[in-house]
C-alpha cells in the first residue's frame, strides 16, 4: 500500500496543474489522492491533469476518486483529464467504459496541448 502525489506547478496557465500519482491506488490509498485534487481545485485550479503513468495498481475506490475529482472540476467550470500509457489502467478505463467520459492522454506534452 505505497502511494506517492506529487504536485507541478510549473505549467502554462495558471488554473492548470498536474498531479502525478505513482505506486498503488486502492481503498487505503485513495483518500489521499482525493484530498489532492480537493486541494488543487479550492486552490482555483480548474484544469487538473492527474498522471497514471507510474501507476501499479488501480481499484474501483481510486476509479470512484477520478470520477468525483472530474465532477468537482466540471462544476467549477473546468475539467480533470487523464495521462497514461500503462496498457493494463488503460483497459480498466476501457473495460468500465470510462473512455467515453475521461480524456486520456498518452504523454504529457499532448496534454499540454490539448484543448481544454
Amino acid at each position: 500500500m505505497n502511494l506517492r502525489v506529487e504536485v507541478d506547478r510549473d505549467m502554462p496557465s495558471p488554473e492548470m496543474v498536474i498531479v502525478r500519482v505513482e505506486g498503488e491506488v486502492d481503498v487505503y490509498t485513495s483518500p489521499r489522492l482525493k484530498q489532492e485534487i480537493v486541494e488543487q481545485l479550492n486552490d482555483g485550479k480548474t484544469r487538473i491533469i492527474v498522471d497514471l503513468n507510474s501507476v501499479e495498481y488501480l481499484d474501483s475506490t481510486a476509479l470512484g476518486v477520478l470520477i468525483g475529482g472530474l465532477k468537482r472540476a466540471r462544476e467549477r467550470g473546468g475539467d480533470l483529464q487523464l495521462i497514461c500509457n500503462n496498457a493494463r489502467i488503460l483497459r480498466i478505463f476501457e473495460i468500465t467504459g470510462l473512455t467515453r467520459i475521461f480524456q486520456i492522454h498518452r504523454s504529457r506534452e499532448e496534454a499540454l496541448a490539448a484543448p481544454r
